[in-house]
């Protein structure tokens, strides 16, 4: 099994690992779009209103144009362990120990504007690039990644059950042939429903750490929701896809 995470904008500064190695990350079919793109961002930090506009950014934010300006010779680390925020806290891999720890590593990985798809151990440079940004270089970023990324998500598919929280922006990157996807709702007292916005990626990194570090092998999407229920979440199942409920 497979759980494949969004990314965040917010990213960890740092790491003690070597500069960015393209060449050692998985799914060395993405490289050259990988390599294209890195050497944009690079180039496109020189212009700062232009990497402004592109990247959806104000000037108070410039720190993240200085970080795509040292892509190449900035410390990596583990993507896992790059990238922060709601879902990231509440997936709380830091905290998995032995062979729970050792699952979440062999189970997660990540979609990325940048580098398509990463699994968990990928050494990777703190960035800044999203699913809506659009380089000038032409063509948004599905129109780049969809043809070579859909083929790799496809071979991984066929080996393994693939649980998809991805946002939609990144579903759009690549679609997964099969995979199970999830929705969060909240539910009023009155029965009526409404989706779930910023804490859905809470709700969505809680599901994912009961995926790594249960002992069970899902190979669809009712083992998924049986996993996700052991923990005390409420999922509702249809074919693929899995409704996960919360009170509003």
């Amino acid at each position: 099994m497979i759980v494949l995470l969004p990314p965040s904008e917010t990213k960890r500064a740092g790491g003690d690992g070597p500069p960015l190695r393209l060449d050692a990350l998985g799914a060395p079919e993405l490289g050259p779009v990988r390599a294209t793109l890195v050497d944009e961002l690079v180039a496109l930090a020189a212009d700062r209103p232009a990497s402004r506009r592109a990247l959806g950014i104000s000037a108070s934010q410039d720190a993240e144009i200085d970080r795509n300006a040292h892509l190449l010779a900035s410390p990596t680390m583990p993507a896992i362990h790059r990238y922060t925020g709601v879902l990231y806290d509440a997936l709380d891999v830091e905290s998995l120990k032995g062979a729970a720890a050792v699952r979440a590593r062999a189970r997660l990985a990540i979609g990325s504007a940048l580098f398509g798809l990463l699994r968990a151990d990928d050494a990777i440079p703190a960035y800044r690039l999203s699913a809506g940004s659009k380089l000038p270089g032409g063509g948004t970023m599905a129109a780049r990644w969809k043809p070579v990324l859909e083929p790799v998500l496809a071979a991984l598919a066929r080996d393994e059950l693939v649980v998809d929280l991805r946002s939609g922006a990144y579903a759009s990157l690549g679609r997964v042939p099969g995979a199970v996807d999830v929705d969060v709702v909240s539910e009023r007292p009155d029965g009526s429903r409404a989706v779930v916005s910023h804490f859905n990626k809470a709700h969505k990194g809680r599901l994912a750490r009961a995926l790594v570090a249960s002992r069970a092998e899902p190979d669809d999407a009712g083992r998924v929701a049986a996993v996700a229920r052991r923990v005390g979440m409420a999922v509702e199942r249809s074919g693929n896809a899995l409704t996960v409920v919360v009170p509003a």
